[in-house]
């Protein structure tokens, strides 16, 4: 089975990343999507105030709300897919998942949610094509 990662934030950029993914599984049954959310870890100060499980618990409902939207555009497409959500440094991330299941390519937005609006073509997406081993696809 090909598998074609599609990382994703709360981004129009990643929602359009999701409907190009789509479109080149089209009807393929031998493809599957993943898409996977990748959440910063909270601030330091936060770990003073909230236990592991209360922290996991918020990330994990934020990961939920950004993952939602997309599980839309792929269900309506007819696509199979599935997801998860990590917490760690973005780009790093990406590309560890990408490694551990054997995706062949990854599919991504080039603009994201990230401070100062990620400028020129995205500092995640910059990041990920130089560390990432596989074909990446952006999609404006």
């Amino acid at each position: 089975m090909r598998k074609i990662l599609v990382p994703v934030d709360a981004s129009e950029s990643a929602q359009r990343a999701a409907r190009h993914a789509a479109m080149l599984a089209g009807d393929n049954t031998d493809v599957q999507i993943h898409v996977l959310n990748v959440q910063a870890p909270l601030e330091v100060r936060a770990h003073a105030y909230l236990s592991q499980q209360e922290e996991k618990a918020i990330q994990s409902a934020d990961a939920q709300h950004v993952l939602q939207p997309i599980m839309q555009i792929l269900d309506d497409a007819g696509v199979p897919y599935r997801t998860e959500w990590r917490t760690g440094d973005v780009a790093p991330t990406i590309a560890a998942y990408a490694d551990e299941t054997g995706c062949e390519a990854i599919v991504m937005g080039t603009r994201g949610l990230g401070p100062v609006g990620n400028l020129v073509m995205g500092s995640v997406a910059n990041k990920v094509v130089h560390i990432v081993k596989v074909p990446v696809t952006l999609v404006k």
